[in-house]
């Protein structure tokens, strides 16, 4: 087990394991929902798979709402890029950026429960198809984080100018 959270960077700690771990926590706390886990290996599994659910809902959902609103600004990805090799503290600041989305996006999936317990519980539909619901918006969540990931991959490769 220590070697196991030895090998997890400050990244997947602070964007995956803490969020999920809080999350879990919290839920508990204001609602009848419980996802707490006594076997430790099992719970640091599902509270770092939680968080990172949370953080894919930070990167799908809220960061490109809150740039459609106009709250949020990006710079060209190429810029970024150039300008991390010359500032190395742009990582870490990038990377405490993301902690931050992720704990927006926490917050905004305990109101998302908080809904479902007052207001759609209540729907019958809700209730019958739930587990479908949740398993197709997981689909399209993890499908559009791949595309993501996949379109900041093509970025970065072109990026390097290779071939020029």
């Amino acid at each position: 087990m220590k070697e196991l959270l030895e090998k997890l960077s400050s990244y997947n700690i602070f964007n995956y394991l803490l969020p999920g771990t809080v999350f879990v926590v919290l839920l508990e706390r204001i609602s009848n929902h419980n996802l707490l886990q006594k076997d430790i290996l099992v719970g640091v599994f599902l509270y770092y798979f939680i968080g990172l659910v949370i953080s894919r809902i930070g990167s799908v959902i809220i960061e490109p709402f809150l740039k459609w609103i106009g709250f949020l600004k990006f710079t060209e990805y190429p810029k970024f890029i150039a300008a991390s090799k010359i500032d190395t503290k742009i990582d870490l600041f990038n990377e405490v950026n993301n902690m931050y989305r992720t704990i927006v996006s926490l917050f905004f999936a305990l109101g998302l429960v908080m809904i479902y317990d007052a207001y759609l519980l209540n729907i019958s539909f809700f209730k019958e198809y739930i587990k479908a619901i949740f398993f197709v918006l997981s689909l399209l969540l993890f499908v559009f984080s791949y595309r993501k990931q996949t379109n900041y991959i093509i970025k970065r490769v072109e990026s390097t100018n290779i071939d020029k």
